[in-house]
């Protein structure tokens, strides 16, 4: 199925919600950049509050530009948990480290087994296993691998 013009499926922005988690007023986040909402960092600054409602839109602006972008790197068809799952990913660590995976070349080369240990290669922070990160990895691979209903 091809990805251009996809929209993330429930259960991918039910994963990201999950493990960002909601924070109405800024935070500084582990890497020291201004977040707040569902992990929103371009217009975040010290002080800011927003509501629910506005941390739901920033946060389906922010999965819009990934999920544009996701056309043009990846060259292979993707169900809709697949495609969710790579707008998780680049949600999570940039579209920029996506982009010059091992995970996004063994995908194009039609890997598409590979997918969930490669997604294990992205666990460390500074060098130090997150366990935060590992947890969303695994989730993440079991959604991949996550038959969809016809």
């Amino acid at each position: 199925m091809s990805i251009v013009g996809r929209r993330i499926n429930a259960a991918g922005e039910a994963l990201i919600r999950d493990f960002e988690g909601l924070r109405l007023l800024a935070y500084r986040c582990p890497a020291g950049r201004w977040t707040i909402g569902y992990g929103h960092t371009a217009t975040a600054v010290e002080g800011l509050r927003i509501t629910e409602d506005e941390a739901l839109q920033l946060l389906r602006n922010d999965l819009a530009q990934i999920e544009s972008r996701l056309g043009q790197l990846v060259t292979v068809p993707l169900n809709d948990n697949q495609f969710a799952v790579l707008v998780s990913f680049a949600f999570n660590l940039g579209l920029n480290n996506l982009a010059r995976s091992a995970l996004l070349r063994r995908l194009n080369a039609g890997e598409y087994s590979a997918v969930p240990d490669e997604l294990l290669r992205w666990v460390n922070v500074k060098g130090e296993l997150s366990r935060g990160l590992l947890r969303r990895r695994i989730a993440e691979g079991k959604l991949w691998n996550l038959k969809e209903d016809k």
